[in-house]
């Protein structure tokens, strides 16, 4: 592909450190530099002979960086950081508060036409490859029922919310789909089903020593916008079980939509896309840096502003050229 892409982290977290991995695997890309709001003195970095620098310096890299990618947090970075740095550079990061899209698209978008750049916001596996998997099948299967379940994995929200909590010193949260309601819709039925019926809760937690566990358990459980409407068990483990148990951050999902065919709509069809990980924010990352590509070629033909994958041609995630493309996979 001639000269590779540079790519720029900011955030040096769990989702920096698998932007890091998966550009390692790019062949047609290269890391240029790492930003950081920690000390640049304590942040390692895998990638030799890379510098990392203050994000205050962010600016003097305007024009040695062809796409910057955006790791930082949903609540309080990305909504400040994305408008913000999307005026200087080409821009990928992985807001992913499902209701606030709209106004970040409309922030990022003003930004990115003002500086003359391109931006793509919430990519990632969902938002982001989950989104294509739902517009897709609707698109194909008009009259029917979308329906996306999460899990089994560790959900970092739930996570910290649980941690947050008086008394406790460390929590994980797994997000579990109910096989029944599972089957069911692979089934093709179309069931009307309510947050209940398709998730349950596990919650693991570490308590100080001295802690009123059944106040902790009550808190969790009712806890408002995060657990109260779902079947949630509680258990309290060890410091030590926790490290050997639940260190790990594996995820995935299901998106399934099932819709009808034929005249009368005689006909069933279902369409799946599943996903299994060992590591959530590595393969977040690896979504991220496909995404980088696009944004890099779109820039390129002069295509500023905004996107989002719904708005990107498949073959520009692709480092492989179209007519490889038609040859190979089509």
């Amino acid at each position: 592909m001639g000269m590779s892409i540079r790519i720029g982290i900011m955030g040096h977290g769990n989702v920096g450190r698998g932007v890091e991995c998966a550009v390692k695997q790019a062949k047609d890309m290269e890391l240029c530099a790492v930003f950081t709001r920690r000390d640049p003195k304590t942040v390692k970095i895998l990638t030799e002979g890379v510098p990392v620098l203050p994000v205050e310096q962010a600016a003097e890299y305007a024009d040695k960086i062809d796409v910057l990618m955006l790791c930082g947090g949903s609540a309080t970075d990305l909504p400040e950081q994305t408008p913000r740095m999307a005026r200087l550079f080409n821009v990928v990061d992985s807001f992913d508060t499902h209701k606030r899209i709209p106004e970040h698209f409309a922030a990022v978008d003003a930004a990115a036409r003002a500086g003359g750049k391109t931006a793509v916001i919430s990519a990632g596996w969902d938002p982001g490859l989950f989104s294509l998997s739902r517009m897709l099948a609707c698109a194909v299967l008009p009259e029917g029922a979308d329906y996306t379940f999460w899990g089994r994995g560790v959900s970092q929200g739930h996570s910290d919310a649980i941690r947050r909590i008086d008394g406790v010193l460390d929590a994980r949260q797994y997000t579990v789909p109910v096989p029944e309601a599972l089957e069911e819709v692979r089934k093709g039925t179309s069931p009307e089903l309510t947050t209940r019926q398709k998730h349950t809760r596990e919650c693991y937690v570490v308590a100080k020593e001295g802690a009123d566990l059944a106040r902790i358990e009550h808190e969790i459980v009712t806890m408002k916008n995060y657990f109260d409407e779902y079947d949630t068990s509680v258990t309290f483990i060890t410091k030590e079980e926790m490290a050997q148990k639940h260190a790990g951050m594996p995820h995935g999902g299901f998106v399934i939509r099932s819709g009808k065919t034929g005249w009368n709509g005689e006909h069933t069809s279902t369409v799946e896309y599943r996903l299994e990980l060992d590591s959530n924010p590595e393969f977040t990352a690896s979504a991220l840096v496909a995404c980088a590509r696009a944004v890099y070629r779109m820039a390129n033909e002069g295509q500023i502003g905004c996107k989002t994958i719904l708005d990107i041609p498949p073959s520009y995630l692709s480092p492989l050229d179209g007519e490889t493309l038609r040859k190979t996979l089509l």
